[in-house]
């Protein structure tokens, strides 16, 4: 299936679901796209998978009667499928996540990634605190390409598992950084990063709790405009108040502060 020329055929057979016409375009080139485009060789043995949930979804997409809501939901296996998958932790690396209260395989879901292209500019400079294999990254950056994502995960085996997808999906190496590394330390650089994506990292507690504070402090400290998305959202009462909600569904958060005036002309 050419998914360029289907795209808008495509379109016009999701379910809208209260999502604007830009969002919807762009879920339409995630399932072209995931419905025609095979793993690079060697990717296959990570997702055992692929292949029959690809021909499931490409089967609902050719029979005319399928409804809707059965092609998105044939999509988010295939999606699901790619996103849960947990490369082998080292045992030092699940002893430090579990004492921070980390979260496991948890998938991010498709609105994030929807909603991210209103959000990024082609000079922004995104990071993924947490990004386990990095698909939600990876698609961010595929739909609107930008300067930098930088993927930060504790398991150096989850990112190779994502360079495999960004080699699958075409991602310039360029726009891409891969980061092993603690989220409670990389997040002393959070006033790099005009767009921050987590999902729920650490629990805001004990030693989790660092991770929150060393984030938002870098967060307040930016004089340039800065989004956050946070799925279930722990990091909106560290915030800075001089962000703003800009959506909030239960379970994805967004905030955006346009940036700080120089002090002598804040009061």
């Amino acid at each position: 299936m050419g998914h360029s020329r289907d795209v808008e055929r495509i379109r016009q057979r999701l379910p809208a679901e209260g999502r604007s016409p830009e969002e919807l375009l762009r879920l339409a080139r995630l399932v072209a796209f995931f419905a025609s485009e095979p793993l690079p060789g060697g990717a296959e043995g990570l997702f055992p998978r692929f292949a029959g949930l690809q021909e499931t979804l490409t089967d609902a997409l050719s029979r005319p009667g399928s409804e809707p809501d059965e092609l998105e939901e044939r999509f988010l296996e295939l999606y699901a499928h790619l996103h849960g998958h947990e490369a082998p932790y080292r045992p030092e690396e699940r002893a430090l996540v579990d004492r921070r209260g980390g979260y496991w395989a948890h998938a991010g879901g498709l609105t994030p990634i929807l909603k991210a292209p209103d959000w990024l500019r082609e000079d922004s400079v995104a990071v993924d605190f947490g990004a386990a294999n990095g698909l939600q990254g990876l698609l961010m950056q595929w739909l609107r390409p930008h300067r930098l994502f930088v993927q930060v995960e504790i398991s150096a085996e989850a990112l190779e598992t994502g360079r495999r997808l960004q080699q699958w999906l075409g991602v310039s190496p360029e726009r891409l950084a891969w980061r092993v590394e603690d989220v409670c330390d990389a997040a002393r650089g959070a006033a790099d990063y005009d767009f921050v994506y987590l999902y729920r990292p650490v629990r805001p507690e004990g030693e989790g709790r660092v991770f929150y504070e060393r984030l938002a402090a870098g967060l307040a400290a930016r004089d340039a405009p800065t989004t956050v998305f946070s799925i279930a959202d722990c990091l909106g009462p560290f915030l800075d108040s001089h962000f703003e909600v800009t959506y909030d569904d239960g379970q994805l958060s967004c905030f955006h502060a346009a940036g700080r005036l120089p002090a002598s002309e804040e009061e």
